[in-house]
């Protein structure tokens, strides 16, 4: 069974990861949505409703779950036994940084191949940044986010 790794935070998750994520779900047998936990970080959305909200958002799709974790991305998809970790990239800026990240897993696993998926154009300029900061900024992030996301980054700006 070919199966791949997508790993990010997922503050929130956008309609930019949703693409990838259903893109990669036709390319391999499974992806697991690997939710990171990085303690430098201050996520708006505890780990747990960041898990919840990808589950619901991703319920259609029967060969992709959703797990989380901590630590090297390398030594989670080792564990799994995954073929491939999954990266998004939306613009050149992305790519410096991915490709140091993916020459750094080679070494540390080379075994398992780094895919690097290009957003879509409608989706090249979003992130969950953006996204937060439009959101708490009262603006309309609904051609952002699925429609769960969307309620809930309301609710956490009480809009």
């Amino acid at each position: 069974m070919k199966l791949a790794v997508y790993p990010g935070s997922f503050d929130p998750v956008t309609n930019g990861h949703v693409d990838i994520i259903e893109r990669a779900a036709c390319l391999f047998d499974h992806v697991i949505v690997a939710v990171s936990v990085n303690s430098g970080k201050k996520p708006l959305f505890t780990l747990d409703e960041r898990m919840e909200l990808l589950k619901e958002v991703l319920k259609k799709y029967e060969n992709v779950s959703v797990d989380s974790f901590e630590g090297l991305t390398v030594n989670y998809t080792a564990r799994k036994k995954a073929q491939a970790i999954i990266r998004g990239l939306r613009a050149i800026s992305d790519f410096e940084n991915e490709f140091q990240m993916a020459l750094t897993n080679k070494k540390l696993l080379p075994e398992v191949e780094t895919i690097f998926m290009m957003a879509q154009p409608q989706w090249s300029f979003l992130s969950s940044s953006v996204v937060k900061e439009v959101a708490s900024l009262g603006g309309c992030i609904r051609d952002f986010v699925p429609l769960a996301v969307e309620k809930k980054l309301k609710e956490k700006f009480s809009i």
